[in-house]
């Protein structure tokens, strides 16, 4: 059902902290976190091996987790250092220590084969921690399956009909061809719309009103990550060919974690390299945005009762859904790999047990 071995993003940096258990269900299985006497990253499965009981509902104590339902203590590493009343610790009481990386303002985990965690893996998203970027940094829970929020931002066209007032524009921007270029990790979508009406969130923060030229290029990775560069610039002074002298430029970093079959995490934020000092513009920005991301929300779960009252519904396919059409079959390409691995594997351990018991 679900994609294991790759990092998803987990919490943005200041959800979790050293002082409160941070608890959030990623692919189906609740995880708990909190930072450790170092300050680093700590994640173990959410659930005691006593009586399975959340950790999450327990305190921290000078960097290790108490169960406060039995009082037994784990620390950092997933092992168990008490069990009141018993000085004996049974070894199933150790918990399986998660794979993170905290890197510019992300918590990713690995909640696969801890062996092929590769933090060389991991998307670069310098500008959530560079000081030449702005940005305010939010989170939306969906009650939908990841796949139905991965379509609707692998396709902009939509932008000019569902965001016509905020981040849409003229009808002429779904009328531009997007370049799709495919990938073992994904696509990578660039798309120009030249000589046209600036979107209404770029008026709001500029007051242009002249023409302009405007780009959206972006990758979309292997689980769910959208990274993008985007702005506006004064129509015909070659922002295509590379000068973006004047123009107002953005840094998109979104990314969708699957929660269970029918529910998604959407960590998302828009970045802007002027007026940096004014806090207002990052505000106004954040706004347009979240405005914008409510329509989507809106309409995505409209999206899915609709499939829900009829499972054998089959969508038609248009050509603009390219790149959904390639993402979705790259993450079953991955699924089915990574189910067969745990099959070799399996196999493997019935094969030396049975020579053992020869």
């Amino acid at each position: 059902m679900f994609l294991k071995d790759t990092w998803y993003v987990a919490a943005w940096s200041h959800e979790i902290s050293a002082t409160h258990p941070f608890s959030r269900t990623i692919i189906g299985q609740p995880v708990v976190f909190w930072r450790g006497e170092n300050g680093e990253v700590v994640a173990l499965p959410d659930r005691c091996p006593h009586r399975a009981a959340p950790l999450s509902k327990g305190r921290i104590e000078e960097g290790q987790i108490r169960c406060m339902y039995h009082g037994l203590k784990f620390s950092s590493s997933g092992a168990c250092v008490q069990v009141p009343g018993m000085q004996h610790i049974p070894p199933a009481a150790c918990l399986p220590a998660l794979r993170v990386v905290e890197r510019s303002n992300w918590v990713w985990i690995w909640m696969g084969d801890p062996a092929l965690a590769d933090p060389g893996l991991i998307p670069d998203t310098y500008w959530l921690d560079s000081p030449a970027w702005r940005y305010q940094p939010d989170y939306i829970h969906y009650d939908v399956n990841y796949l139905l929020i991965a379509d609707n931002l692998l396709d902009f066209s939509h932008l000019p009909f569902l965001h016509e007032t905020t981040l849409g524009g003229s009808a002429g921007y779904a009328e531009s061809r997007a370049l799709v270029e495919r990938s073992d990790s994904g696509v990578r979508i660039n798309r120009w719309f030249t000589d046209g009406p600036p979107a209404p969130f770029v008026k709001n923060l500029t007051g242009w009103s002249a023409n302009v030229d405007r780009w959206n290029i972006y990758d979309f990775l292997v689980p769910g990550v959208l990274l993008m560069d985007s702005g506006s610039a004064p129509a015909g002074q070659g922002a295509q060919a590379g000068n973006r002298e004047n123009a107002v430029q953005f840094r998109s970093a979104q990314a969708i974690t699957p929660e269970s079959e029918h529910s998604s995490h959407y960590f998302f934020s828009q970045a802007h390299d002027f007026a940096i000092d004014d806090p207002r513009v990052t505000a106004q920005l954040h706004g347009d945005v979240v405005a914008a991301f409510k329509e989507d929300w809106d309409m995505i779960h409209a999206q899915q009762r609709s499939l829900a009252l009829d499972p054998d519904f089959k969508m038609m396919p248009l050509p603009v859904d390219n790149a959904l059409g390639h993402f979705r079959w790259l993450m079953n390409k991955r699924i089915k790999a990574q189910q067969q691995r745990v099959v070799q594997a399996g196999a493997g351990l019935q094969s030396v047990s049975a020579t053992v018991t020869a």
